[in-house]
């Protein structure tokens, strides 16, 4: 049995219970701020009747003048105390709800991140980072005008009424009663537009990250845009995107626009329900005298706001839902790859596979195909193969990034499932084939690997990778900003500065993705020759298409569609026909004719 619409609604925002639940005791005394702002605010009506009253019966019955003035500024004095008082606690409570939804924000913003850095690969090969953004940017927003002033007047006018509609009965039972008959009109009104403005706001959302995925993706690729002159081609794919996002922001702003202007049509026919039967009740002698009908005025118009907000409140609450709706989506995502264990587990280095085999979920490509090699502490292995033979998943799989489909992989004789994976990353230094840095110093992304390090030992990893020159040559040195508003690296620089920042981590385990494919023979040569007197006493996997790069590595395995073709030393297999040595033939005649 499905649950009514109303209940998924309750159902989506229930998630951010806990974060009442967290501020709850300044949500209270909000609630209390509240309650004190709104009862010194209906008090000015009452002081207002209250004059009319004064100068009403000085009118009729005569008097001291004197008197009268007396009486007309002590109740002027305290219509203003009220006023004033009013307007304090006012403040007060928009201080209260408000900065409270701010906090609120900046915990949920924090759970979604988060949540994000715990997700697996898998989830953002399925998923565009637009999108991404737009759920922690934007969605979160709406989220927060629930929290903030959604409740906030929701609250205000729940208050007002319950003390406003009593003393207003109790003063004249038939007049509230006309006065109350536009509210029936009003929340079946509200009821049918909240339903068609919470699906349009779904729907405005999602192209909202249609249109924030394009943009991110079109900026990041602006080189390969303007490179092929492509220009026109996606501002008319970015034109009609953003014509159908305003399409539908539009759909949702009509449905919108009925709110106000239905709100003002009632308010205005409650005015004319007091003027008119007020003053027939005047006249008749119900009602005793004209500051009753003054007051009345003077709290349908207070009324007029609160009644107003509720179609906006309706709104908010509705937009809130269909954004919240999409943060559970990725909060309710299980992570693929979980620790398994919060006890320390010290890594020396060993790694060994175990028949392993390996299916990628989103492809359903096997990459590995059961493979089995060992490398102990202090060794080096080097693993060539063509592009698609699995090289850089076997170092995925080490890096726990995938758990493997079929097969055992052990560090330190322990399966790696049962490793801390907090210890296990931190004893890896990974040099991915896309070097990745950061919008940042060059000595930030260096520190990236081992942020309490010093300058002298950022330098120490920038010579060791065979950087330090290239560095010391910009005009700010280690201080040069990267990407967006700096410069931009050349390919073998970036590569040098992600193994400087592999290098300043001191890891028990070094993993390179052929990331010395930029760098030309002479300076592989030397950042080999360095990392081999780092890696002394470190596990290293070398992944490469060169021979230069993996004939002095202790074991090197060839790897062909996932499996293993051939293994062994360099020695070995220069004299075994097959891959190795006819890769090793064809390079050595290349570099002879350089």
């Amino acid at each position: 049995m499905s649950l009514p619409e109303e209940l998924r609604f309750m159902k989506e925002l229930q998630h951010l219970n806990k974060y009442f639940k967290k501020y709850k005791w300044k949500l209270i005394l909000g609630f209390f701020i509240v309650l004190i702002a709104r009862i010194f605010a209906i008090l000015t009506p009452k002081f207002s009747g209250d004059m009319i009253k004064y100068v009403e019966d000085y009118l009729n019955n005569g008097g001291e003048l004197s008197a009268l003035k007396h009486q007309l500024l002590v109740t002027l004095l305290m219509l203003l105390g009220a006023a004033l008082l009013s307007a304090f606690f006012t403040f007060l409570m928009r201080q209260m709800f408000i900065v409270v939804s701010r906090y609120m924000e900046a915990d949920l913003k924090n759970e979604v991140y988060e949540q994000y850095q715990n997700l697996s690969l898998n989830f953002y090969k399925k998923n565009r980072t637009g999108d991404l953004m737009n759920r922690i940017s934007e969605d979160v927003s709406k989220v927060r005008m629930y929290l903030g002033p959604a409740i906030m007047y929701g609250v205000t006018t729940v208050i007002l009424f319950a003390t406003v509609i009593p003393y207003m009965y109790y003063s004249a039972p038939e007049l509230t009663l006309y006065v109350l008959i536009p509210l029936p009109i009003l929340s079946v009104a509200i009821y049918q537009l909240s339903r068609m403005i919470h699906k349009r706001s779904t729907v405005v959302q999602q192209y909202l990250s249609h249109l924030s995925t394009f943009t991110q993706e079109s900026f990041s690729g602006i080189g390969v845009i303007k490179a092929y002159g492509i220009e026109p081609q996606t501002y008319k794919n970015f034109e009609e995107l953003s014509e159908t996002n305003k399409d539908k922001n539009l759909d949702l702003v009509k449905v919108q626009a009925f709110f106000f202007p239905l709100m003002i049509a009632l308010i205005g026919v409650s005015n004319l329900l007091v003027i008119y039967i007020g003053g027939k009740k005047y006249i008749d002698g119900s009602i005793p005298d004209l500051g009753v009908i003054v007051e009345f005025l003077i709290y349908v118009n207070m009324l007029t706001w609160p009644v107003a907000s509720v179609g906006w409140i309706t709104s908010l609450v509705q937009q809130a839902e269909a954004s919240q709706k999409r943060i559970n989506e990725f909060l309710n995502e299980k992570p693929d790859i979980v620790n398994h264990t919060k006890e320390h587990t010290p890594i020396n280095g060993s790694i060994r596979f175990d028949k392993v085999t390996f299916t990628y979920e989103d492809t359903n490509i096997t990459a590995l195909k059961d493979i089995s090699f060992e490398v102990n502490k202090g060794e080096t292995l080097a693993i060539i193969g063509k592009t698609g033979s699995g090289k850089s998943t076997i170092l995925e799989l080490i890096g726990r990034l995938y758990d493997t489909t079929h097969g055992t992989i052990s560090i330190d004789r322990t399966p790696i499932e049962k490793l801390n994976l907090k210890d296990l990353r931190t004893a890896i230094g990974y040099v991915p084939q896309e070097a990745f840095l950061f919008s940042d110093s060059i000595k930030e992304n260096i520190k990236f690997g081992k942020k309490d390090a010093s300058d002298e030992e950022v330098i120490a990893a920038a010579k060791n990778a065979v950087v330090h020159k290239n560095i010391v040559d910009f005009s700010k040195g280690y201080d040069t900003i990267l990407g967006e508003r700096g410069i931009t690296l050349s390919g073998g620089q970036k590569q040098r500065v992600s193994i400087a920042r592999a290098i300043i981590k001191d890891p028990q385990i070094l993993l390179f993705d052929d990331s010395l494919s930029a760098v030309d023979t002479e300076t592989e040569e030397e950042i080999l020759s360095n990392l081999k007197n780092i890696s002394a006493d470190k596990t290293t996997i070398l992944v490469s298409h060169r021979i230069s790069s993996a004939k002095n590595a202790d074991k090197i395995i060839i790897l062909e569609e996932g499996e293993i073709i051939q293994q062994g030393n360099h020695e070995d297999l220069v004299k075994q026909p097959g891959y190795y040595q006819e890769l090793y033939r064809k390079q050595l005649d290349e570099k002879e004719m350089e």
